[in-house]
């Protein structure tokens, strides 16, 4: 028996129909860009996250940097990120113009230190853009000091919460990508930014059609980042099984974490889940002793695991520039060395967990 690290076959087998019927309306409808069905979608997330504004585009990169163009961040401006975390991110960051000034993480949640991100704060930090890492959100309520825009990458956080205010919903703008292994998935790209201001709102729905109010009548420099209707529609199917899946998430992390603990291994580390937050679990990832090996033991097993991410980005070619070394940041580096996300998805069943777990314990010696 195989386990996959992450599979869509079993959703699909589930909600086909429904989503077959939604593309067949969206092909009838020949409306196949912005439109209804992006505008319900627009909605449905709206509602979901909790924001009176959600502005669909392209994908979860877009999102990004139009949220920082929706700020007007450019040459000379400072954007403080994390170096562990997707390429989008700090990408982002670049392709404004604006310089990416890494900060380190906590070891323990994968996300920004906030004290450590505060301190690099100089005159010419324009924004903060942390990222709500796994599932798990960034220290928002300490982040708030900066008294300066903070753009959320919620890329695969979408339904975590501190103590119930909700990913997406804390800083200026909230990114969200629905790639088809997020938490909620199209099939294919699509990305969503939500927001509290209404003009930051306004100035999105510009940017993302080439910087036109009015088709052909230019304002401004934008660019093409319109969302699918037919991944708007795939997704607003999706919507209302999100919390059933959240929960399904949820429930699975918990059995992992109690299985792990309860055979006594010190080389294995579950994710860590702070007071009064939510976690969605978009990766169960622990941090394990001789990584590697432990990944080629379980494939040999036929069980799947990835490692998010391999390489931190202040030691990524393309940011070479920026000055970076090895041991720069250790956190960052000590988790690309050691971090392993386990098979995670709704439709995973009890006993899949508890045969991944025994996988693991038999690696290091240990035996429920």
């Amino acid at each position: 028996m195989k386990i996959p690290s992450f599979t869509l076959s079993r959703q699909v087998a589930v909600i086909g129909p429904e989503i077959e019927k939604a593309i067949a309306q969206v092909i009838a409808s020949g409306q196949f860009v912005l439109g209804s069905s992006v505008q319900q979608f627009e909605t449905d997330v709206a509602q979901v996250v909790g924001s009176p504004h959600a502005i669909g585009v392209a994908n979860g990169s877009d999102a990004l940097y139009l949220a920082l163009m929706a700020l007007g961040i450019g040459p000379g401006d400072e954007v403080i990120t994390t170096p562990f975390t997707f390429f989008a991110t700090a990408g982002s960051i670049l392709r404004t113009g604006a310089k990416p000034v890494f900060t380190d993480i906590q070891l323990d949640t994968f996300n920004m230190d906030p004290d450590l991100a505060l301190a690099r704060v100089t005159p010419r930090t324009r924004a903060m853009l942390p990222v709500h890492l796994f599932g798990l959100m960034a220290d928002m309520s300490s982040l708030s000091r900066f008294t300066g825009p903070i753009v959320e990458d919620a890329a695969q956080a979408i339904g975590a919460n501190v103590d119930g205010r909700a990913a997406g919903t804390m800083g200026a703008m909230g990114c969200f990508s629905f790639f088809p292994t997020k938490n909620l998935g199209a099939f294919g790209d699509a990305g969503l930014v939500t927001t509290n201001d209404v003009d930051l709102a306004s100035r999105l729905k510009v940017l993302r059609v080439h910087g036109a109010q009015k088709k052909y009548y230019h304002e401004t420099l934008g660019i093409n980042s319109r969302l699918d209707a037919l991944q708007a529609a795939i997704l607003s199917v999706k919507v209302p099984y999100l919390a059933a899946w959240t929960e399904r998430r949820i429930q699975l992390a918990e059995r992992y974490t109690k299985g792990l603990l309860d055979l006594g291994m010190k080389e294995v580390i579950p994710p860590y889940v702070p007071k009064g937050y939510r976690h969605v679990f978009h990766q169960y990832t622990i941090r394990a002793d001789q990584r590697d090996a432990l990944q080629a033991a379980l494939k040999e097993a036929g069980i799947g695991s990835t490692v998010y991410y391999p390489t931190s980005l202040h030691l990524q070619p393309v940011f070479a520039e920026l000055g970076y070394g090895p041991s720069d940041f250790p956190n960052s580096e000590k988790a690309e060395s050691s971090v392993l996300s386990l098979p995670m998805f709704p439709e995973l069943e009890d006993h899949e967990v508890d045969r991944v777990i025994e996988a693991v314990g038999n690696f290091y010696g240990y035996h429920a």
